[in-house]
């Protein structure tokens, strides 16, 4: 294993790929008709949320308007219909739960993707939990669509009603990894606040299609705090990425993210846990020339004899860095298969 083969992993370039959803920003909502008090206007988001998510505009008769006028005058549940079976339902309400776009999306997905909260709300406490876990044809479940969206009331109430946190979309991520991914930290409480760790384990343990589990995800964007909250819940801070074998350790110093390190290793890290490659966090420090976090790494008592696949100790890969050869000299000297570093002549 040499140096540049310890070094920078190609995923690291394509870490923030979104969760499918990317895909619908070309297509722009249909602005919903005039003086309809159903769905206000779009609110103004950053520049990666200037274009609107929508799967079902475009090639769907679904519109803004006629999204409108199928709520319009629809008696949602009330406090005493809350009991009715749903065989009792409105002939219109049975509409509701039925519609279906072309891209799969069920109202509830529009709902959503039009932000209006009082709809949104609204279905939630009429539909199913069924209906609730509907993904459409990117797989993405409206739980996903909220989360992307860092709509957190909606996202209280999905979970509050028992919609899926295990549903993955196209890329494998569930609603948490988004959440994860993009910083959606308010969203991703409400995803673990009351869930029972037997639930929740699952979900932290899922990686997506390219085997990044919801820590890896989030210490790859740096989320320092989600990073705390999964920790807190019981995210298992070893946990192996899918195709080289690095934990979120090994992902934070190949980042060079320093806090992330220090985070890691006080909530417990396995400060020598080896990749595929046998590569360890120090392997991969020194690799990069990264002298700080090197030393912060044999201070938290990092093997320096450790060898990979290719015999290689983190010494062999220093390339003659006195910053880091200082950490550990003659560390690779042994007499009788020990160290010569504290031994008396």
């Amino acid at each position: 294993m040499t140096s540049d083969e310890c070094g920078k992993d190609n995923f690291l370039e394509d870490n923030r790929t979104d969760s499918g959803i990317d895909s619908y920003r070309s297509l722009k909502l249909e602005e919903p008709r005039e003086n309809s008090s159903d769905f206000s206007e779009p609110r103004e988001k950053s520049s990666a949320m200037e274009e609107r998510l929508d799967s079902a505009y475009g090639s769907s008769s679904i519109t803004g308007e006629s999204l409108s006028d199928s709520l319009e005058g629809c008696k949602l549940s009330s406090g005493r219909e809350e009991q009715k079976q749903s065989a009792e339902l409105s002939e219109q309400e049975e509409n509701l739960l039925t519609t279906i776009t072309e891209e799969g999306d069920t109202i509830l997905h529009l709902a959503i993707i039009h932000e209006d909260d009082f709809i949104t709300q609204q279905l939630i406490h009429l539909f199913p939990k069924e209906v609730l876990d509907i993904q459409n044809n990117l797989y993405q479940s409206p739980l996903h669509l909220a989360t992307y969206l860092n709509l957190t009331t909606a996202v209280k109430s999905l979970v509050e009603k028992g919609a899926s946190l295990e549903l993955q979309d196209q890329d494998g991520n569930t609603a948490l990894h988004v959440a994860c991914q993009h910083g959606q930290r308010e969203c991703a409480n409400e995803m673990t606040r009351d869930i029972s760790p037997s639930k929740l384990a699952p979900v932290l343990e899922t990686q997506n299609w390219r085997g990044l589990a919801c820590l890896h995800l989030a210490a790859l964007n740096r989320q320092h705090e989600i990073m705390k909250l999964l920790v807190k819940k019981g995210a298992d801070l070893n946990i192996q990425e899918g195709t080289s074998g690095k934990t979120a350790l090994h992902l934070a110093v190949d980042l060079h993210d320093i806090k992330s390190v220090k985070l890691l290793l006080n909530k417990g890290a396995n400060v020598d846990a080896a990749m595929f490659n046998g590569c360890t966090p120090l392997h991969l420090a020194v690799g990069r020339q990264d002298a700080a976090i090197a030393t912060l790494l044999c201070q938290s008592g990092a093997d320096t004899m450790l060898r990979n696949m290719e015999d290689e100790t983190a010494l062999d890969l220093a390339d003659g860095n006195d910053d880091i050869l200082a950490l550990f000299p003659f560390d690779d000297i042994q007499i009788s298969g020990r160290s010569v570093v504290g031994m008396k002549f």
